[in-house]
């Protein structure tokens, strides 16, 4: 039973905690707070919502989903993907809608749990989640275009919105444009062993908090921040109709994958760190509670944070108690910080998130991909990339693996080779080594119809090489099998690994009065 597990993992994480332990999730969770208030600030606002969302967000997912984690490192909130995949949902149907998808995928992640789904994600190839990774990047640097020059736009999409300028005009404000490059510029120049100590973000948007107090420039803030778990605007009960909540069915999909895949990926990257295997399935369910939960409080879908939790864990971390420690943290900035907060420029966010797009490329994986030439990496990448900006999460993942099984569809068909070795002048042996599959089935009997187009009559099979077989692969060479037979033509099988053996018998394949020990015994 999962509830039993979830003891375990608590019993086994927290075996031996002490003050010193707590003492160190404590700084660890400051440390996280300093880090997730900026990110927090600017993801609720680049997803189409407010601030206020974004920090509701990462209040409760750190609470519930933190506390209810599959291992003791991952830190939830909004990020910077589900930010992206939230803008034009937030655009069409406004925050309730974001409040309902988020809802529903909730629903879906435990559905994911209760089925296991969660293993699927190590069947996504590394360059797929690379080019998806890439595309969430540009999605956020377009969607902050508006708020980082001060120019309006109009659209449904990143893309739609660039296009609008083309008709409303492109009219860049001083203001916005000096807060974009000055939050930019402190992050790119702060150096990365004071990072550690004080995050760059967090300084960026100090200083402009500071300029923007001084010298009060005409550009467009935050804006007030409830002091309250509880705002107006968030998900009622009286919405959770079904006629209601079946539009929302295709984007809670999409934000249920995507908060499936990162969390999941997350946790293995952490886990590595730390070395401590996450239980997925877990992991799902508090996913689930967690997002099924957030919208009733006016928060957007969460998901785990790789940079959050990589923080959380260099700090010195040692239990989910980082998490709380850090949601707590978040709580009383709310409470403490919020006149401050709502001073923020909207473009000095915008310079936080155009760097932290940047940042999240995962440039040696690409710069690995492109340098070597390794060429079905790179149409796995480019063509998830660009399906990831023009469609949508899941259709681009749909795109990216289905292309993936197609390229290795066709490399496995061309790795499959068949040598001839004749022996007299009416016998040969055939050196097949490969999958024999539905891709490269025809392989085989374009040799053989040769050959006997030669006068070969005696043939023999070593199948050695050939590890697997599918269906079509064990029809096809029962049929040459058969043919043979009726023509009175001689053969032999030899070198059967076991799981062709099986796949044989199961296909129903009279294979077995041709079975030889060896060819050159034939």
């Amino acid at each position: 039973m999962q509830i039993n597990n979830y003891f375990t993992i608590l019993k086994k994480e927290f075996s031996g905690y002490n003050a010193s332990a707590f003492m160190k999730d404590a700084l660890a969770g400051i440390t996280c707070t300093a880090v997730a208030l900026p990110l927090a600030l600017a993801f609720g606002v680049s997803s189409g919502a407010d601030a206020a969302s974004g920090l509701i967000c990462a209040i409760i997912a750190g609470l519930v989903i933190g506390g209810l984690s599959g291992a003791s490192y991952q830190i939830s909130g909004p990020t910077g993907a589900m930010a992206a995949i939230l803008l034009s949902l937030s655009a069409t149907y406004g925050l309730q809608g974001v409040f309902a998808a988020g809802f529903l995928s909730g629903l879906l992640l435990l559905l994911f749990a209760l089925f296991k789904v969660g293993k699927l994600v190590s069947f996504i190839p590394k360059p797929v989640i690379t080019g998806f990774t890439s595309g969430i990047a540009i999605i956020i640097a377009l969607g902050q275009v508006d708020n980082a020059f001060g120019t309006v736009s109009q659209g449904s999409s990143a893309i739609i919105k660039l296009g609008s300028y083309f008709t409303l005009g492109f009219h860049p404000v001083l203001s916005a444009v000096f807060y974009t490059v000055l939050c930019a510029l402190i992050m790119i120049l702060w150096p990365k062993k004071f990072n550690k100590v004080f995050p760059s973000s967090l300084l960026a948007i100090i200083v402009a908090l500071i300029v923007q107090l001084i010298f009060n420039l005409d550009v467009a803030t935050v804006g007030a921040i409830p002091r309250t778990l509880l705002p107006e605007e968030r998900l009622m009960f009286s919405s959770l109709n079904p006629g209601y909540l079946v539009q929302f069915i295709s984007p809670a999909l999409s934000i249920a994958l995507l908060g499936m895949i990162e969390s999941l990926l997350c946790g293995a990257s952490g886990g590595k760190m730390k070395g401590e295997k996450i239980d997925a399935t877990q992991e799902l369910y508090a996913q689930g509670i967690g997002n099924a939960l957030i919208p009733f409080f006016g928060g957007i879908p969460a998901t785990a944070a790789i940079a959050r939790t990589s923080v959380a864990i260099k700090s010195g971390g040692v239990t989910r108690m980082v998490s709380i420690v850090h949601s707590i943290g978040l709580l009383l900035s709310m409470f403490l910080l919020s006149p401050f907060m709502a001073k923020i420029p909207l473009a000095a966010l915008s310079g936080v998130l155009m760097v932290t797009a940047w940042r999240m490329n995962e440039w040696e994986t690409i710069h690995l991909i492109f340098s070597k030439k390794l060429k079905t990496s790179i149409a796995q990448f480019l063509v998830t990339m660009i399906a990831t900006v023009v469609f949508d999460l899941t259709t681009a993942i749909l795109i990216g693996v289905g292309l993936s099984m197609l390229l290795f569809v066709l490399r496995a068909s061309s790795d499959l080779t068949i040598e001839v070795e004749k022996a007299t002048n009416d016998t040969c042996a055939l050196f097949i080594n490969g999958m024999l599959f539905f891709g490269n089935q025809d392989k085989i009997t374009n040799v053989v119809n040769k050959l006997t187009s030669e006068g070969y009559r005696k043939f023999v099979f070593s199948l050695r090489g050939v590890s697997q077989i599918d269906h079509s692969g064990a029809e096809e060479l029962g049929s040459i099998l058969e043919e043979f037979k009726s023509r009175g033509m001689r053969v032999a099988l030899c070198g059967l690994q076991p799981e062709v053996e099986t796949m044989l018998e199961r296909v129903g394949v009279e294979y077995k009065e041709y079975k030889s020990p060896n060819h050159k015994e034939f």
